[in-house]
């Protein structure tokens, strides 16, 4: 009886609470309810932590070059097109960098702004395949806590972004994650590519810098709205979720260059052997 008095305020708290919802993305692919995604994020949980792994432990690896290399230099165009519709929405044709509030009417602009979030939005979709093919070419030493986390949580808690909020200063992080994934994608993209491009790709250690920006610029950008006087956000609460993300992200990623980088845990044998001289000094 408990339980079904307890379901019965859930159901009425969700009732009240989706009210509030933005009535323009209702009926967008993957918007009615969180319902759908979550079952895809667990059954992605699920796959690339139990099922698939033990589905390939008896099986070769597969040989995935040419469909990475496609994928991956696709995901460099989205990118690309994603950062520029969030910059001609948005955050090069007018809002401030400081209090950008969401604009809900159905203007062009306020329309392009809401579209692309959900662009945004799907294409953390798109990029659970970067674990599938982790799995599938027996790589699992790569599917970390910290990928698996960061894979999972984004698509999620963006559902509810676009659900109430797309659009105004709680969007900064997205255009600045684009700019990060047009790198990122151009280094996998090149590595797919074989032993040929390997030469190009001595920065490699530059793209775990390159995300340790991106959490420090995401997290410096929300924390002024605390400071702010005034700023009529409607949805605060995106703002602090948006903030501690960037701030653990930040954590994690440090931790992540201190084990791969200071410690020469992910280095080639000769820096290692190098790192090994220089600790000796």
């Amino acid at each position: 009886m408990a339980f079904k008095e307890l379901t019965s305020q859930a159901v009425i708290l969700y009732d009240g609470w989706i009210k509030d919802a933005d009535p323009r993305v209702e009926d967008w692919l993957l918007m009615s309810s969180p319902l759908p995604q979550t079952v895809i994020i667990g059954a992605y949980i699920y796959f690339v932590t139990s099922l698939g792994p033990k589905l390939m432990e008896n099986r070769k690896p597969f040989d995935l070059k040419e469909i990475m290399a496609f994928y991956n230099l696709s995901m460099v165009v989205f990118s690309f097109y994603m950062c520029y519709e969030f910059l001609m929405s948005g955050w090069a044709t007018g809002y401030s960098f400081r209090c950008d509030i969401v604009d809900y009417s159905r203007s062009p602009q306020a329309m392009r702004m809401a579209w692309t979030c959900w662009l945004y939005y799907f294409s953390k979709f798109i990029e659970l395949l970067d674990t599938i093919f982790f799995v599938l070419r027996k790589k699992n030493s790569q599917i970390t806590f910290l990928h698996v986390y960061h894979h999972s949580i984004m698509p999620w808690t963006w559902w509810f972004g676009v659900k109430f909020a797309a659009g105004g200063l709680g969007t900064f992080h997205a255009l600045i994650n684009c700019i990060v994934h047009i790198i990122m994608y151009t280094y996998y993209g090149l590595s797919a590519l074989g032993p040929a491009y390997q030469k190009y790709l001595w920065w490699k250690k530059y793209l775990t810098t390159v995300q340790l920006i991106q959490f420090v610029m995401i997290t410096i950008h929300i924390a002024q709205f605390f400071f702010m006087e005034n700023c009529q956000y409607q949805f605060p609460v995106f703002l602090y979720v948006i903030w501690a993300y960037g701030f653990v992200f930040l954590i994690l990623f440090l931790n992540f260059w201190y084990h791969a980088y200071t410690k020469g845990h992910r280095l080639p044998k000769n820096s290692k052997s190098k790192l090994s001289e220089n600790k000796g000094h």
